[in-house]
């Protein structure tokens, strides 16, 4: 667990890198009860290795500094092929700019894959370092955001990132 700009968040390492990140809930045991969900097997420790360089990497980009989270290496031993290649091409999405899922979906073969990038995000284990919150619907509007706080979330990410939202892209 961790303090950040926008509340306590989650996250679990292993060898191989980053293995996921929990954006906080409505209070930190909220968020410490799912992390023990999602990671059953992870044991709380003082961050190290992958673990640490996320942890300075994420609280830097939410305290407005120009931080690139893509240098961060993943732990995707568990992630399906094609969410893995949705992940590593959202990465390529700069600080405050968006990409609808059909620019995504274009990227990765063609439009009709936009419902599964969709979903692929959706299952986002590395909420922030794969900027889900970074990628819009195709008329501009928010899209969906599961994370706890939902599309008013997004928007908090996307200004603190020094994103200038266009008025459709309000959440009210």
């Amino acid at each position: 667990m961790f303090d950040s700009p926008i509340g306590v968040c989650g996250i679990a390492w292993s060898q191989a890198g980053v293995r996921g990140v929990q954006l906080p809930e409505q209070s930190e045991a909220a968020t410490r009860a799912r992390m023990t969900r999602r990671f059953p097997q992870a044991i709380a420790s003082p961050p190290a290795g992958h673990g640490a360089e996320a942890i300075a990497a994420i609280r830097a980009l939410l305290q407005q500094d120009a931080v690139d989270l893509s240098v961060l290496t993943l732990d995707m031993e568990s992630v399906p092929a094609f969410h893995q290649r949705v992940y590593a091409l959202a990465r390529h999405i700069p600080p405050g700019e968006t990409w609808t899922y059909g620019d995504l979906a274009r990227r990765l073969g063609g439009l009709g894959l936009a419902r599964a990038v969709g979903q692929a995000l959706g299952h986002n284990p590395f909420a922030i370092i794969v900027p889900c919150h970074r990628v819009v619907a195709a008329n501009g509007k928010a899209g969906g955001f599961s994370a706890h706080g939902g599309t008013d979330l997004k928007f908090r990410l996307l200004v603190l990132e020094g994103m200038k939202p266009a008025v459709d892209l309000l959440p009210f």
